[in-house]
């Protein structure tokens, strides 16, 4: 009887002792809830990322565009500088004055 009531106490603490490593390992597995929420993060994650990206690639392209029309506007200057100094010389400068062709000889 003794040995017998001995075999069932050691039965019964390995089942415990079973049974409390499956609830360990189910306790460590994520829920169904864990799980979605996990994937939500790395959806919105990825969005962000996205947007991110288009944000960053419009801003570069807005800056093109920025440099493109600085540069037509310093051209444009640059040609009116030009024009306008053209014009100022052509004030300063000399009236043409009638030189009198040389004479022929005869």
């Amino acid at each position: 009887m003794k040995k017998l009531l001995s075999v069932l106490f050691a039965l019964a603490f390995a089942m415990s002792v079973t049974g409390f490593a499956f609830a360990a390992d189910n306790a460590a597995m994520p829920t169904p809830a864990e799980k979605a929420e996990k994937a939500e993060k790395k959806v919105e994650k990825k969005a962000a990322t996205k947007k991110a990206a288009t944000k960053k690639a419009a801003k570069k392209k807005a800056a093109k565009k920025a440099a493109v029309k600085a540069e037509k506007k310093a051209a444009e200057k640059s040609a009116t500088e030009a024009e306008k100094a053209a014009e100022k010389a052509k004030e300063m400068a000399p009236a043409p004055t009638a030189v009198p062709a040389p004479a022929e000889k005869k």
